[in-house]
């Protein structure tokens, strides 16, 4: 990758673009809402882009809890066409405002999962913030912000493909195919869930839905203000130009892209900027259902032909049989949330959200599952804290460790705090890895360290993703066992408050109500208000 994509790639993308897949969620509630007959299904199915990417992912996915359906919908942050030409520098930067139209990212910006129950019952909707710092799967294998996995392993096919001969059209087209699967793969591995089906769409494919249906209606808690900052030698730029009252205002394709882009002037910034563009997707689908559209063949077909020239679906969705399980995707029966972050860290000169891996995998299991059993995330001594979360369930014991997870060795150099070896023993033997020495260890290292033996190295490289380090290998550590030695600066379980989560709502029955999600639901079925 050249010096200006990588550093597009580290840096703060502009253009985060999780509104784009309200193509993908027009495609699917457009088909799961209707009866439509083989003839009808043929003409829209038609010249859709079908992809594999599906078919290493699959390989290596984890098992399926129930018969539902998981939908990944995703956003690419890509200012080139299909076959890999620039868009025009006139659409991009005068009428978008979008940045250089020289800037050729290949971020996944948005990355929304649709968990669409077998029995019809409520969708759950779960957006990964974008900069969430994971161990990709499918790229290089090494920590990134989950958005970079699909330029990664894009980057990394090109070059194996540079000397086949291959046209420009081709080459971009083979290489997007490795980017695909590479961002499949991690989510999976991330949430620990397997992806059935997935949806894609870019830039100019948003902007040209958001011109089909507009004006499209937004609800605003505050008025905003976002001038634009001319891009300089010194300054990359910035701003969308959206001005917008508090309240509801209708937007015309422009502002839907500025209003799903904006990230200065947010109080939470990206965080911020994914309620936006769940909202935007819930007032889209209230659009169409109220005015029709979606029981209308002719006004699809027509809505359809915008669809077909910008949206990649996988070449295994049989739409007809998927029809039977959607139809909960209209009529507002969809929740959106935001995966939880447990705080921000600079890492590489990037500024990255680390995660609690763990936490993520047991809040999307609930969900996913209907399990009962409470999530209740560790305060940062490492223990349980009620508390913190008023409404949340009793905490249940702590489960036997697994027989088949690694042992975790954990030390602490003298300046991480009192106690600190035993309190993250004590927090990883309640997630299920089997307790093994705790201790002090020497010097006085800033930086928290995973290391492990001969066939530890899957539970390595979860535990290293959760204190935002790499697992290394090391002769010197126990076949089986993972050393975790805790640095002055060592991050271990965020706290449930620190983001509010549906609770506050006071809705008993939302599965989601009591786990610490990033922030408010949003709602589908109207025009929800965000920020």
């Amino acid at each position: 990758m050249s010096a200006r994509g990588r550093a597009q790639r580290s840096g703060p993308a502009p253009l985060a673009v999780a509104g784009r897949t309200i193509a993908c969620a027009v495609s699917v509630a457009v088909l799961g809402a209707s009866g439509f007959t083989w003839y009808e299904y043929r003409s829209l199915d038609d010249g859709m882009t079908k992809s594999g990417a599906l078919g290493e992912a699959k390989k290596n996915a984890p098992p399926h809890l129930d018969k539902s359906v998981n939908l990944l919908l995703i956003g690419l942050d890509s200012r080139k066409d299909m076959d890999g030409n620039d868009l025009p520098k006139q659409f991009v930067e005068d009428e978008l405002h979008a940045g250089s139209s020289e800037i050729g990212g290949y971020n996944t910006n948005a990355l929304i999962v649709l968990h669409i129950p077998a029995n019809g019952g409520k969708v759950t909707a779960l957006s990964v913030p974008r900069d969430d710092y994971v161990q990709t799967v499918g790229a290089d294998g090494k920590m990134h912000k989950i958005k970079e996995a699909y330029g990664i392993a894009k980057e990394a096919a090109e070059a194996k493909l540079a000397n086949k001969g291959l046209s420009k059209a081709e080459l971009e087209r083979q290489s997007r195919e490795a980017g695909r699967s590479a961002t499949i793969q991690t989510v999976q591995s991330f949430l620990d869930v397997p992806i059935d089906h997935f949806a894609e769409v870019n830039l100019i494919g948003f902007y040209d839905i958001a011109k089909a249906v507009e004006p499209i209606q937004v609800c605003l808690n505050h008025p905003v203000d976002d001038p634009i900052i001319a891009r300089t030698a010194t300054h990359e730029g910035g701003g969308t130009g959206l001005k917008l009252p508090a309240g509801v205002s209708s937007l015309d394709a422009a502002q839907a892209l500025s209003f799903v882009r904006q990230r200065h002037h947010l109080t939470n910034g990206d965080l911020d900027r994914t309620h936006r563009q769940q909202a935007f997707i819930s007032s889209v689908e209230y659009k169409l259902k109220q005015q029709g559209v979606l029981n209308d063949f002719g006004q699809m077909q027509k809505l359809f032909g915008v669809v077909k020239k910008d949206v990649v679906i996988d070449n295994e969705w049989n739409v007809l049989d998927f029809a039977q399980q959607a139809p909960a995707l209209t009529g507002g029966n969809v929740e959106f949330n935001t995966l939880p972050i447990a705080g921000f860290k600079t890492i590489g000169g990037q500024e990255v959200n680390t995660v609690n891996p763990d936490l993520i995998k047991k809040i999307v299991r609930q969900l996913f599952s209907h399990d009962p059993a409470p999530v209740v995330p560790a305060t940062p001594d490492g223990g349980g804290d009620a508390a913190a979360s008023p409404s949340a369930a009793p905490t249940s014991a702590a489960p036997t460790p697994a027989k088949d997870k690694a042992t975790v060795d954990v030390l602490a150099v003298a300046s991480a705090g009192p106690g600190a070896a035993a309190n993250e023993s004590k927090a990883l033997t309640e997630l299920g890895y089997p307790a093994g020495k705790v201790g002090d260890a020497p010097g006085r290292a800033k930086n928290t360290t995973v290391t492990y033996g001969s066939g530890a190295k899957a539970d390595a490289q979860a535990l290293a993703a959760r204190y935002g380090v790499t697992a290394t290998p090391a002769s010197g550590v126990v076949a089986g066992h993972v050393v975790l030695t805790l640095g002055t600066s060592h991050a271990v379980t965020p706290s449930a408050s620190a983001a509010p989560s549906a609770a506050a709502s006071g809705d008993a029955t939302d599965p989601a109500a009591n786990l610490p999600m990033q922030g408010p639901a949003v709602k589908a079925g109207g025009i929800p208000c965000v920020d």
